[in-house]
């Protein structure tokens, strides 16, 4: 069920709660870069209904509105509102790339209010680069009259793209905004070791072999400095959820029946 919550600074954040009438254990998702909630349809149904799941499309991505910045502070007072709003607390964190990101940090921030961790393919220090990886997306017009001459304009990412785009007042409209992507993007590349580190909950490290994001002496780094916490390494690449979604349910489903 879609639902959507103002912001203090009146923005709409919206959100997809996979069972709302579920007596399950919450779990939160945290969707990646050009990706939004949708992305863990697939893992809140083999979850079953032992798990509520639910999924923000974060600032900035499908139904939410856009927003005046990307830092991290905007990212957790976001899903920390969520979860006010929703009137949750011992919620477990789940994260891909920049979810994952934005996952540690708010584990870091309110450790009280998480009972555990999942890591989707994420490093604790991402190195400064001096142009960004999706940079590409700065040539996609975030507009079009119509779906069909958007799904075109993006190339190669148009059919991958396609059944994201909405409706929108001048026609149709990508699930992201290209400037802001590239924006946000650049604000996850530094040192998170801290926030990585800052909390002891239970923890669980998804790390794809093929990764372009996570070396496998990176994952097993954050493996041994963290404490409680445990490495499931799959053989895909950083997209874990759309490359070895069954690999990734299992792994969720074997930490989450450990908690």
């Amino acid at each position: 069920m879609r639902k959507e919550l103002t912001t203090a600074d009146g923005r709409t954040l919206s959100y997809l709660d996979f069972t709302p009438d579920s007596t399950g254990r919450p779990l939160l998702a945290l969707h990646g870069h050009l990706s939004e909630g949708a992305s863990f349809a697939h893992l809140a149904e083999a979850l079953g209904p032992e798990w509520r799941v639910i999924a923000p499309d974060q600032r900035g991505h499908g139904d939410s509105d856009r927003a005046p910045d990307y830092r991290r502070e905007g990212y957790v007072a976001d899903a920390l509102a969520l979860l006010d709003h929703l009137g949750l607390d011992r919620v477990v964190l789940a994260g891909h790339s920049l979810g994952a990101i934005n996952a540690y940090h708010l584990t870091a921030a309110r450790p009280d209010r998480f009972a555990g961790l999942i890591s989707i393919d994420t490093a604790a220090e991402l190195p400064e680069t001096g142009t960004s990886p999706l940079a590409f997306v700065l040539g996609l017009p975030y507009t079009a009259p119509t779906r069909e001459e958007l799904v075109a304009a993006c190339g190669p990412l148009g059919p991958m793209i396609a059944p994201a785009l909405r409706p929108h007042a001048d026609g149709w409209r990508l699930p992201f905004h290209p400037q802001d992507t590239v924006d946000s993007e650049n604000l996850v590349h530094g040192d998170h070791w801290a926030a990585w580190l800052a909390a002891d909950c239970p923890a669980l490290l998804v790390h794809g072999t093929d990764s372009q994001v996570l070396t496998s002496g990176h994952a097993a780094d954050m493996t041994a400095r963290r404490p409680r916490t445990t490495l499931v390494e799959l053989a895909t690449d950083h997209f874990v959820q759309l490359k070895d979604p069954a690999g990734l349910e299992k792994a969720v489903r074997e930490f989450l029946a450990g908690l």
